[in-house]
């Protein structure tokens, strides 16, 4: 009897160390990334009383892979569904009460899971909102109407949201298209510090001035941080009024800003865009302390039938010998080279005839040749790097609406397919 129960017990223990060896075996085994993965089943966030469904979704504006977990994807959503009015400098803000939150997604059977939700709040534990800023706090001119054509009053928690970091204490860093701001989130989305050029933030640092010259609602779609963890990374989407609106028309002058997160030192440098009729430029990620990729692209549908895209690229770029055109007496134009300001020398030759050395570009990526599949999409707005160089791509879906021309939505319909827009993630290895 004794003999049996040992044997039994030894065959037991057995099974438990094969059972802990078969999981180990399962954990250990690297994922595979489909070409494409979609959001599966976006909840409904509301109906117009035209019956256009507008969708849970928005996530897009950015994307950062989980570092622990390489299932697990953190997207951004914007301010919410809007749309242009047909008054001068209005917007229609489709749900006033929406709050910019970034989705924790888990790829699993080839689709993207929802796993959670964490909304954006101020320093308060208040939820932001995506009202355009008053005066003197990030105002983009923007007047602001609801679904009814009820004024809707601008607010400070307002926050256009477009650059992601996931930083490596499970913080995250966010940049917007208002002030610009940039804003400090702890891991369950509260404000730890919000910074902007007009001192009107929290925790009292301030970017420089020139940054107010920001075009509205092009200001920084892309920000990330160095693989050291000290450095944000930010650029914006367009040539700023700098030092009025003309001076951005025919520019492709776009400005570059680090800042060193322990001493708020900033740097600035010169990205030069491949055309200026593009939309701009929609996310930088950083490779290293110097070295990053950065989208490029036109506003237009890839694959569509008629007009498509001729323009959507990743470049890789190198700041290690570009200018730093900071100022020095932060003033609200910036430093000014032969009494203009590099917006205004608009040009390659511009620049570089003012003796700027702007940073280096060379093609990574064309995402509408080299991907395995079509990219349908008007917008591509974020990217992060995976183990193995594998480059993932998220997309904008715009809650799967567009503007109807008319102060109201419409369904967003990819023209390759017929299909309403969706949140997606595209994989594709690159050689960094």
């Amino acid at each position: 009897m004794k003999r049996s129960v040992l044997a039994l017990l030894a065959l037991i223990a057995m099974g438990f160390t094969a059972c802990k060896k078969a999981d180990k075996v399962t954990v250990d085994q690297p994922i595979v990334y489909p070409d494409m993965a979609e959001a599966s089943d976006p909840a409904l966030l509301m109906t117009t009383t035209a019956g256009v469904k507008v969708y849970n979704g928005g996530f897009g504006s950015a994307v950062a892979a989980d570092p622990n977990d390489p299932a697990v994807f953190y997207l951004l959503t914007d301010r919410g569904p809007n749309v242009a009015g047909t008054i001068a400098n209005s917007i229609i803000i489709g749900k006033p009460d929406f709050t910019p939150a970034i989705g924790k997604f888990r790829l699993k059977d080839g689709k993207l899971i929802l796993e959670a939700t964490i909304n954006l709040k101020n320093a308060a534990g208040a939820n932001l909102n995506g009202l355009p800023n008053p005066a003197g706090s990030g105002a983009t001119g923007e007047i602001p109407y609801d679904l009814n054509g009820a004024l809707l009053t601008p607010s400070a928690d307002g926050l256009d949201s477009e650059g992601l970091v996931l930083a490596s204490d499970g913080s995250f860093w966010v940049s917007d298209e208002y002030g610009p701001h940039i804003v400090h989130f702890d891991a369950s989305g509260k404000t730890l510090e919000r910074i902007n050029p007009f001192g009107t933030g929290t925790g009292g640092r301030t970017l420089p001035l020139v940054f107010a010259k920001r075009r509205p609602n092009r200001g920084m779609e892309g920000l990330t941080i160095t693989p050291d963890g000290k450095t944000l990374v930010g650029i914006m989407q367009s040539p700023m009024y700098n030092p009025v609106k003309a001076s951005a028309t025919g520019s492709v002058v776009l400005r570059i800003l680090t800042f060193d997160i322990a001493t708020g030192a900033t740097k600035q440098y010169i990205y030069l865009m491949e055309d200026a009729g593009l939309t701009g430029c929609s996310e930088i990620m950083a490779l290293s302390a110097t070295t990053f990729l950065t989208i490029e692209r036109d506003g237009l549908y890839g694959g569509a039938p008629t007009n498509p895209a001729t323009f959507k690229k990743i470049f890789k770029i190198d700041i290690s010998g570009a200018t730093d055109v900071s100022d020095p007496a932060n003033s609200a134009t910036g430093k000014l080279f032969g009494g203009k300001t590099p917006e205004e020398l608009q040009t390659s030759a511009g620049i570089t005839g003012a003796g700027i050395v702007p940073v280096t570009k060379t093609l990574a990526l064309n995402l509408l040749t080299d991907l395995p599949t079509v990219y349908p999409h008007d917008k591509a707005e974020g990217i992060s790097l995976l183990k193995g160089n594998i480059l993932v791509i998220s997309n904008d879906d715009d809650f799967g609406v567009v503007d109807n021309g008319a102060s109201g939505f419409m369904a967003k319909l990819l023209p390759s397919s017929g299909t309403v827009d969706h949140n997606r993630l595209y994989f594709k290895k690159i050689n960094p």
